[in-house]
Parts: structure tokens; sequence; C-alpha cells
């Protein structure tokens, strides 16, 4: 409500010019919109990643392509709205056949974002860090990224193509297909789960595109740093689980702790204390809208 002052258009250019800059840019990941809030306070971060594993772990459910389209635009709507750093998405594999990909393509534009990656798993698909994944012929992957590229109206809204090939047919094979990606119209390249920094550096000297590093903890990739992944020329890094994962690990130790202890005493300095909430969520900016508009009195003066 008080909170973006930029258009969804110029978020969009943002994001344009960030990639174009030669800066390598970070995209935390936000699990709700009171995250995405946080992360553009901090003054440092150049947008927000909207997860799919994290919103189906929202919902508690597994990543596995249960959360419907439905649930993520509304999603990213709700973060988009509050941020005026861009955000994009992950949309899996499009929700269905390339038609049901350039819909939601197009009700991702209308939901304020500024782009999503789209990926090459056959449904139901799988985390992209965990093995048994399987992957659709190139030809299948090609034709929803053109569906997607086309749906396009904003041409800044960004396309991301992600593969998930390297787990299935090696690292070569995986680098043929995302120049085929970006022959079909992929604005940028996300190559998931690689397994070592000579891998990242493969895939950054194959391609003249933009270069997303995924740094998931836990995962099958080192955790590169941001040193590390700039010099290797990568154009965005995205974190995506760390404040869900962050979030959920502090609510477990708290939680213990009543058990325990019978009183949360013991842990207020582990919380967010009210005041930074209130901060966060701009609650005196509303006062003050709210004053400046029912600042008005009511005499007894007659109609007229």
């Amino acid at each position: 409500m008080l909170f973006t002052q930029r258009t969804a258009a110029e978020k969009r250019q943002n994001f344009r010019d960030g990639l174009a800059s030669g800066k390598l840019l970070r995209f935390p990941g936000a699990f709700n919109p009171l995250c995405a809030q946080m992360i553009e306070q901090k003054e440092g971060f150049d947008g927000v990643y909207i997860s799919g594993a994290v919103m189906a772990a929202d919902l508690c459910l597994p990543d596995i392509g249960l959360a419907t389209m439905t649930e993520f635009v509304e999603r990213g709507r709700q973060i988009a709205r509050v941020t005026d750093l861009p955000s994009f998405i992950d949309i899996d594999t499009g929700f269905g056949e390339p038609m049901a990909a350039a819909r939601t393509i197009m009700m991702m534009e209308d939901a304020g974002l500024a782009g999503c990656h789209i990926e090459d798993q056959v449904m139901p698909k799988r985390c992209g860090h965990l093995d048994g994944k399987e992957i659709v012929p190139t030809d299948i992957m090609i034709q929803r990224v053109k569906a997607a590229a086309d749906a396009k109206r904003d041409p800044n809204f960004v396309l991301i193509a992600r593969s998930d090939a390297r787990a299935v047919e090696g690292l070569e094979a995986s680098i043929d297909r995302m120049k085929a990606y970006v022959d079909a119209g992929a604005d940028m390249i996300f190559p998931e789960a690689m397994k070592s920094e000579t891998e990242f550096e493969a895939v950054r000297k194959a391609l003249d595109v933009p270069i997303l590093a995924n740094m998931t903890e836990f995962g099958k990739s080192r955790l590169l740093s941001y040193k590390e992944l700039e010099a290797l020329g990568f154009n965005v890094v995205i974190y995506p689980v760390t404040t869900l994962r962050l979030a959920m690990g502090a609510c477990d130790t708290g939680l213990d702790r009543i058990l325990s202890d019978g009183d949360q005493n013991g842990i207020l300095d582990k919380m967010q204390h009210r005041r930074d909430l209130y901060q966060t969520l701009r609650y005196h900016d509303y006062n003050k809208f709210d004053e400046s508009i029912y600042n008005f009195q009511i005499t007894d003066t007659p109609l007229k």
C-alpha cells in the first residue's frame, strides 16, 4: 500500500540495466512479503527471488509440482507489491503444455514480476539438487521456451531457462541444451546443480547471455562466495531457501525452549523486537497517512 514507488515496468527496466552493468546481482529468496521488505531495507541487495520449493514448503507440500499456477501467481503478486526491487519467480515446468507456459508468462507480467525461470524437467518435477530427476527431450523444452518468449508483452520481462540436464546427461550435453534454449528466446540461463567451480566456468565460457548461479545450501554445488562468482563472470546469484531455513531453524529452537522452560523469557533476545517489526512494516507511515486523510472537523453549520 505505502511501499512501492516504482511501477512494474520500471522494475523490469531496473533488472535489465543491472544485467547490462556487468555487476553480479544478489537476489535473496523471500518466503513471504514481510521478508521481501526486509531484503529491500537492508540496502545492498539487488532484487528478490521467489522460489517454487519455498512456496511449496510454505504450503507444507514437497517440491514435486503440486502447488498450482494460481498459487504461484498470487504469491508473486504479494511479494512484488511490497518492494521497489525487481522480483523474479520460479514457474517450474510452466504448469502444463507450451500454451500453458505462455499463459503463465502473461499472468506473471500482470502480477508485477520482473522475470521468471522455466525448467526442462518432466512433471512431476523434483528439487534440482536431488537425484533421480528426469528431463524432457530438447525439442520439448525448446517449445516451452519459444511459447514463453512469444507470450511476453513487455520486452524487458526476463525469461530465464533453467537446465537440470547436468545430472542426467552430463555437462557437455547440458551446455548444448542451454545454447538451444538461448536460440529459442531465453534471455538468461540457469545451469542447475553444477558440481564444481570448473563446471560453472565452462558454462560461462560457452554462453554469451547472462548466467544465474544457484547458491542453495546442502546441495550439489559448493557455496561459492560473491567474489568467486564475480570473478567467474556470473550475472545473478540467488539464495533461494536461506531465509526460510533461518526462520524455521529459529522457530524449531524456540518451540523446544518453550516446552523445556515453560515460557519464552529465555529466548526474547532471539526474537525480532516489536519495534523492529513495526519499523519494517512502516507502521508510523501508515499512521501519518491515516491522519492526513481524517483531518476534517464536523461543524454545526446547517446545510444549505
